[in-house]
């Protein structure tokens, strides 16, 4: 009895499967990498609320006065005599100017930074505020 076997040799297989669930793996890595290289100018004050506030990610620079009446060009201590000075010494022109206020500040400090902005001619300068945390609704 003749058995008729057919072996033939097949090609090797590339399984996709695993291939998709690797690709997908290392898409996700890059994307929690490159998240966490987001570089944060500014300093941790407690920021006041808005209801029209917007996030804007583009490339800025941070004077953050807190609670203390400090001011702070993008992290570094410089005094208001001086804030002028380091700006266009460390500020490209162009960017836009955030100000972060904590909202226990002094409001004429804000405004004297503010002033000093405006008489260095720069145009791009905005507040930095939080949205409004949605409350439950009383019954």
């Amino acid at each position: 009895m003749k058995v008729n076997l057919n072996l033939r040799r097949k090609g090797p297989r590339i399984e996709m499967i695993p291939l998709i669930d690797i690709v997908f793996l290392l898409l996700v890595f890059f994307i929690y990498a490159m998240l966490s290289m987001v570089v944060h100018r500014g300093f941790k004050v407690d920021l006041p609320q808005a209801a029209t506030a917007e996030i804007d990610k583009e490339d800025y620079a941070s004077i953050t006065v807190d609670k203390e009446n400090r001011i702070l060009l993008n992290r570094e201590k410089v005094l208001l005599d001086n804030l002028s000075e380091e700006i266009k010494t460390k500020i490209k022109k162009g960017v836009k100017i955030f100000i972060n206020g904590d909202k226990e500040a002094d409001l004429g400090v804000v405004i004297n930074v503010l002033d000093t902005l405006r008489r260095d001619e720069i145009k791009e300068v905005y507040f930095e505020t939080q949205p409004f945390e949605q409350k439950p609704l009383k019954n």
